[in-house]
């Protein structure tokens, strides 16, 4: 017997056009690996895997693609590897790469015929989302947080995409209690991971998210100190390559700083005060500690010990940081490195930075595990949820592989004794998303020529029929408005534009046009041509009024919100396993006692909610 025979009878016609698809799944984790096995036995003729991460003893309990053998081993490589053992005739190609990287450009995604985001942090979800809206290739969103999980269709122009709907703001916390009266792990870990981090390797201290800035009559004098210690870790930081530079960046923040905290006394009248740390003392004590500490992540690691993985970690960043000098363009930003929990580099810094400062407060110290879950906001996940929100994945990509996006859903899994699986249509895209709710072109540059004024004066202006009254931004910030003109003879290149950039027009006259996105690519144009192509004109909508907004009135049958979990009648949007997304719930009305006939592909509880069953029809 075939081995698609069943698949094949239950699909129909649909079947062959799934057998020749060629799909994108980003991410190989909880979600991803059931997602993985589903696709391959599904039959999807090729599948492209892309993830960053490696297996870690903690993943094998819900990621049942990985062995004990697999540790420390490529998430993509191995799931690739196990996942074609269900299925020899399906093409899979994995990637062990950031799905942020260069290779992976708007020509790459425009390849797939559908993608599929199994991920655990916004910011990537945030990227694949507008990579999909400009290549106008479907997306397949979802997220799952313990109990709860959520999946989403996104389609340019059709749907709400992952932006629509406004996220949860990060927890932030006091510059004042992470700098000068710390007194829970997560405050030490804050500090190294959002200050001392940020600071060596990466941003100044004023762009950190977690880091609560308002000037009250508590937090200003902190803010003030805070930035005078930012001003002199970066003198230090550029000793970085040196001997010497291990030793003043520990003397600088946990020695002096801690001292200059000590000798203000009426901060410690009611509480033990710090003690700090001795270079020289713990360099001795940490001789026998070598960097095979660090691989010891279920353990609390000594002081001495946290120290060797200090110095360690600090040199392996430094030599990164230091090769990317190297190899950066010439005019372009400085290279800097940014937090990533599962970067092997970056998280023993953070580690080991948190447990000296606690140490230093009289804080518990934690393990390498526990540090990355507080640092990565990781929210436990549950192989069963995953399991059916990979199921669900696949059912709505039947729907978009048909083409018929009118039955397909946002579909939410609640844990609620009254409803366990509900769905709703598609939501039209918001006006005002900066992400879908503007348009989408290419344009070609010749990067050696092309300058922002041949951009503004020679395509925008005379093809595009712009005004006077426009803007020009890329991801760094605002490039040219008609106050600021500086830059308008810098080549594009200066500005940090380069292949696969984005470019945002926005139309600022009385009658505004949509925003524009252009993608930029990069090619040798002939001399005698302009250095700057647009391929194809967009069609540049008028920007919609936004309807006056009304606040809901209290409705007693509407369900609420109980210890930010949904309970009867609610779904939650957009949850995901860090727990960083806003749990918005849409209103619905009363949930009937009596099952209710299912409308077409409506998925619904049938029978007693404690030993009932899930039908799917579809």
């Amino acid at each position: 017997m075939a081995r698609d025979k069943y698949v094949r009878q239950s699909l129909g016609s649909l079947y062959s056009t799934i057998k020749e698809s060629r799909v994108l799944m980003v991410g190989a984790g909880g979600i991803g690996c059931e997602l993985l096995k589903n696709l391959v036995l599904t039959g999807f003729g090729e599948i492209h895997v892309v993830d960053l991460d490696t297996i870690d003893l903690s993943n094998l309990n819900r990621q049942f693609l990985f062995r004990h053998e697999h540790i420390k081993k490529p998430k993509a490589l191995v799931a690739k590897e196990s996942a074609s053992k269900f299925n020899p005739n399906v093409k899979i190609e994995a990637h062990h790469a950031n799905i942020k990287d260069p290779q992976f450009n708007v020509d790459w995604y425009q390849g797939f015929a559908l993608v599929f985001n199994a991920l655990d942090n916004v910011e990537a979800r945030r990227h694949v989302n507008k990579m999909c809206i400009a290549a106008d290739v479907p997306l397949i969103e979802s997220g799952t947080t313990g109990f709860n999980g959520q999946v989403q269709v996104i389609k340019r122009g059709r749907s709400e995409c992952y932006d629509c709907n406004v996220k949860e703001t990060p927890k932030t916390f006091p510059v004042c209690t992470i700098r000068s009266t710390p007194s829970q792990p997560i405050h030490c870990i804050v500090w190294a991971k959002s200050y001392l981090f940020s600071e060596i390797f990466g941003i100044s201290e004023d762009d950190a998210p977690e880091l609560d800035h308002t000037e009250n009559s508590d937090n200003a004098n902190e803010i003030a100190n805070l930035r005078e210690e930012a001003a002199a870790l970066k003198r230090i930081r550029e000793s970085m390559g040196s001997e010497d530079f291990p030793r003043l960046v520990f003397e600088k923040v946990f020695t002096e700083d801690i001292n200059r905290l000590r000798s203000m006394e009426d901060m410690w009248k009611m509480r033990k005060p710090p003690e700090a740390l001795d270079f020289n003392k713990l360099s001795h004590e940490a001789l026998g500690a070598g960097p095979a500490v660090a691989q010891q992540d279920q353990t609390t690691w000594t002081l001495a010990e946290n120290f060797a993985v200090f110095a360690d970690s600090l040199k392996r960043l430094s030599d990164r940081l230091e090769e990317l000098k190297a190899i950066a363009d010439t005019g372009n930003a400085p290279p800097i490195l940014t937090f990533d929990k599962d970067d092997a580099d970056t998280l023993d810094f953070v580690a080991a930075s948190a447990n000296m400062r606690s140490h230093i407060f009289g804080i518990d110290m934690r393990s390498k595990f526990d540090i990355k879950q507080m640092a990565g906001n990781i929210i436990p996940a549950i192989a069963t949820t995953n399991a059916m929100i990979a199921g669900l994945c696949v059912l709505q990509a039947f729907r978009v592989m048909r083409e018929d996006l009118a039955k397909a859903k946002m579909v939410f899994l609640t844990h609620s004794v009254d409803r366990i699986i509900t769905a709703e249509p598609l939501q039209p895209p918001k006006p005002g998303c900066p992400v879908c709710g503007v348009a989408h072109t290419k344009v070609i540059i010749d990067p050696s020529r092309a300058t922002l004024q041949d951009l503004v004066e020679g395509v925008l202006k005379p093809e595009l029929g712009y005004g006077e009254e426009l803007s020009v931004s890329s991801e760094a910030g605002i490039l040219y408005d008609p106050e600021l003109d500086d830059n308008l003879s810098k080549k594009l290149s200066e500005l940090g534009l380069k292949a696969d950039s984005f470019i945002t027009v926005v139309d600022d006259e009385d009658d505004p046009r949509v925003d524009l996105r252009l993608s930029i690519v990069e090619q040798a144009l002939p001399q005698d041509s302009n250095s700057i192509v647009l391929p194809e004109k967009p069609e540049l909508g008028k920007k919609p009024v936004p309807p006056p907004t009304e606040a809901p009135a209290a409705d007693s049958q509407t369900g609420t919100v109980s210890n930010g979990a949904p309970v009867a009648g609610k779904r939650k949007r957009d949850v995901d396993e860090v727990g960083l997304e806003d749990e918005q719930i849409r209103k619905r009305g009363k949930v009937p006692e009596q099952p209710v006939a299912a409308q077409d592909d409506d998925i619904v509880f049938l029978g007693d909610p404690n030993g009932g069953a899930i039908v799917i029809d579809d």
